[in-house]
């Protein structure tokens, strides 16, 4: 396999952020994938997020399984951690490291295969534990590796490259996020910048679970004419619940703004969320309503985009669990391990 190397000159005219570090400085290797691929798309918009949040890298840690969404890891964010997992199991991977370490911040990027198929499970008890964490399928409704065959998240009625149709109930990774307790879901499209960019920068600001279920067209295998994951089915489709900015707060800011314009969503870190509403009754805060809202316009045939539902007090699994606030891996043998009578403690409290 031939390597072609990233070169390492800056462009001097590249503008730095408020840590000095330029666009460049958030890139990864030169992708492999397909050109057009939606994936690198979404890596893009990553970047942008990063850059524009003045995010330190190495304090992000990125999490992938298999599959092509799980190659870009290695497309943004170079200097951040990383680790490629077995198939299906980045979940378990990602909640191990957030419990050994929960100063990072976590970026879990899937597949529709990856999280809808063989990684159900796993990316169910993930959600439901509340990890603080970013999950990001990208969804193609198909598998790319293996020469286009339906995913789970392929809707039924559509069509192959190869002209069959899939008469399988698509699995809605959305919804599903929603029923398990997610505290932060959204969806976007890998063609919209615009959006997914500070949706991405909520989410990263978000304590709890977050799950941004982004389509993303497979140039190859899904997007033709019968799939409904591709790019023109898409931006005919696309319904978009709400527009979306994303303001740091450093200082005191004041507008005045028409009543039921604009909704601020304070986050933990003291950031806000601002949502203009293109929908006056959308309440992206109540998750019943959410999740009818969802459902309704699936019906009609309609992608839903746009943050879906946010929870604004949300606990994460540090705090379900009452974990001491150092990182467990900077604990010493001592207090991990307090002796014999510790333990025989700890038993006595279960007879």
């Amino acid at each position: 396999m031939t390597y072609i190397a990233k070169p390492k000159l800056h462009h001097p005219g590249l503008v730095p952020n408020k840590l000095g570090f330029t666009h460049r400085d958030y890139e990864g290797s030169i992708s492999t994938l397909c050109a057009g691929c939606g994936h690198d798309s979404i890596s893009a918009a990553l970047i942008q997020a990063a850059y524009e949040m003045d995010l330190e890298p190495y304090r992000v840690a990125k999490l992938s399984g298999i599959g092509c969404s799980s190659k870009t890891p290695d497309y943004f964010l170079g200097p951040a951690h990383g680790f490629n997992s077995v198939h299906g199991r980045m979940p378990s991977v990602l909640t191990g490291a957030n419990l050994a370490n929960r100063e990072l911040i976590y970026l879990g990027v899937s597949g529709d295969g990856d999280s809808a198929s063989i990684g159900l499970g796993q990316f169910a008890h993930c959600v439901r534990r509340g990890v603080n964490m970013v999950y990001i399928c990208e969804n193609n409704g198909v598998y790319g590796l293996t020469k286009g065959q339906f995913s789970a998240t392929a809707d039924k009625g559509s069509k192959s490259k190869a002209g069959g149709s899939n008469m399988d109930s698509p699995i809605d990774l959305v919804s599903l996020a929603l029923v398990l307790g997610a505290t932060f879901v959204a969806r976007s499209f890998s063609g919209d910048k615009k959006q997914l960019v500070p949706i991405l920068k909520a989410a990263i600001a978000h304590q709890g679970s977050a799950v941004i279920d982004v389509i993303s067209p497979c140039v190859q295998f899904n997007n033709h004419a019968g799939s409904t994951k591709s790019f023109d089915f898409v931006r005919e489709h696309n319904e978009a619940v709400n527009r979306l900015d994303f303001l740091v707060d450093r200082k005191e800011i004041t507008a005045d703004y028409a009543p039921g314009s604009v909704q601020l969503v304070k986050q933990h870190d003291g950031s806000y969320l601002k949502l203009s509403k293109l929908h006056a009754d959308y309440d992206p805060t109540d998750r019943a309503a959410a999740m009818a809202y969802i459902q309704h316009h699936h019906n009609k045939g309609e992608v839903l985009t746009g943050l879906l539902y946010v929870e604004e007090q949300a606990d994460d699994l540090h705090a379900n669990l009452n974990t001491v606030d150092a990182p467990l891996n900077r604990l010493g043998e001592k207090v991990l391990c307090p002796g014999s009578a510790k333990l025989a403690d700890l038993n006595a409290e279960y007879r």
